[in-house]
């Protein structure tokens, strides 16, 4: 399938800021199931682009605007295709559960074990996850019960947090948004010592108009597998990928800091339009 994304963040600020230094998330992953076929980003007052590849080889755009200034618009438009991804079936074992431990020997997946700034591995999350794979003995099945605990604990409820929630908060008040989803799951694979990280993205629909998130477990032999706990499904070409972390913490699409007031706001606009 494919896909033309616009995603456009705009700031305005009460009085004019300086030194604004920022870096950007927005160019999406290339791999045998996702190929970029444009990318452009705009950056408004104009500034020069450098980009690099960080620990988990997201591309980082970064620009500094040091003079004044109200606004700052930070624009991407990319045109995407994506390939279905070959299932694997609900009766599939490919990994005893009681061998799990044998992953972190893998390169590469050590952070994805360990707690993070969203995520805690609390005695609580470890009850919660033994509980929802009571009798369960291959890791890929654990995986689909932990997204199916995760998708009937927690209630899906807009704005009822905010991009800062930990998933502690959000197991004790039993609601949140994709990326709350994402964390919860996230920890009940950890405790257990199954490799999880943290996918920003987009679910790529007519009606979508915002970002998405879901999360990739590690699997030995297979490699890293998408589930979404938001949608209890594994992701399909309909999801573009942008770039992973340990939780939000290392992938939000705009950051960065700058000198003046801190009273702003913030307009972010998401456009997906099909084009096949």
């Amino acid at each position: 399938m494919k896909w033309e994304i616009l995603h456009r963040t705009e700031f305005a600020y009460v009085s004019p800021v300086r030194e604004s230094f920022n870096e950007v998330r927005l160019m999406p992953f290339a791999s045998e199931w996702q190929s970029v076929d444009h990318f452009l980003l705009k950056v408004l007052p104009a500034a020069r682009l450098q980009h690099h590849h960080d620990f988990y080889s997201n591309v980082v755009h970064r620009f500094e605007i040091p003079e004044p200034h109200s606004t700052l618009l930070v624009e991407s438009n990319l045109r995407v295709t994506t390939k279905p991804r070959p299932p694997l079936a609900a009766t599939d074992t490919p990994w005893p559960l009681a061998q799990i431990g044998d992953a972190a020997r893998e390169p590469r997946v050590f952070e994805f074990l360990q707690d993070s700034r969203f995520v805690e591995l609390s005695p609580e999350v470890w009850r919660l996850a033994l509980d929802a794979t009571d009798g369960v003995t291959d890791t890929w099945q654990a995986a689909l019960a932990l997204m199916k605990c995760v998708h009937t604990t927690l209630k899906y409820e807009p704005s009822s947090t905010t991009v800062h929630t930990h998933a502690r908060d959000v197991l004790r008040d039993k609601r949140g948004v994709c990326q709350d989803f994402a964390h919860v799951m996230i920890g009940l694979c950890r405790v257990l010592k199954i490799p999880a990280l943290y996918v920003s993205g987009y679910l790529a629909t007519e009606t979508a108009n915002a970002t998405h998130a879901w999360m990739e477990v590690f699997i030995p032999g297979l490699g890293w597998r998408a589930l979404d706990p938001t949608h209890n499904r594994e992701t399909d070409e309909t999801y573009v990928k942008i770039a992973v972390g340990r939780d939000y913490a290392d992938v939000p699409p705009v950051t960065g800091n700058y000198k003046g007031t801190t009273e702003r706001k913030m307009r972010v606009e998401v456009n997906i339009k099909k084009l096949d």
